[in-house]
């Protein structure tokens, strides 16, 4: 593990929990992150490439890490989304940064 990597917690849609390496120093946000881990099925998540214009990188985030502050855009597909509890946020809006350590999320459901 380099210093620029974090650790956090992805819950998968089976319910299963992966502890990850996610690298700070490669501009990644969570989507990618769950992708380039298959965490998910190819097609099933960041269907619009993390332009906060599909809901289908929801996750719930489970752990109390300070997060940036939800843009309009996200909130506008998050309004449109299925399975949204007050949890949820767009993993594709959610940057992979040093302040990110400990995150713990759960992929909200395939919609």
């Amino acid at each position: 593990m380099s210093k620029s990597d974090i650790n956090i917690k992805i819950k998968d849609r089976e319910g299963i929990v992966h502890n990850i390496e996610a690298p700070t120093d490669m501009a990644m946000n969570l989507m990618e992150v769950v992708r380039s881990y298959e965490l998910a099925p190819e097609g099933t998540i960041g269907v619009c490439g993390g332009m906060a214009m599909c809901a289908s990188c929801q996750c719930y985030v489970l752990s109390e890490t300070e997060l940036p502050e939800m843009q309009d855009d996200e909130e506008a597909m998050l309004s449109e989304a299925f399975y949204v509890k007050d949890n949820s946020r767009l993993g594709c809006q959610i940057q992979i940064t040093l302040e990110m350590e400990g995150l713990e999320v759960e992929l909200a459901p395939e919609s």
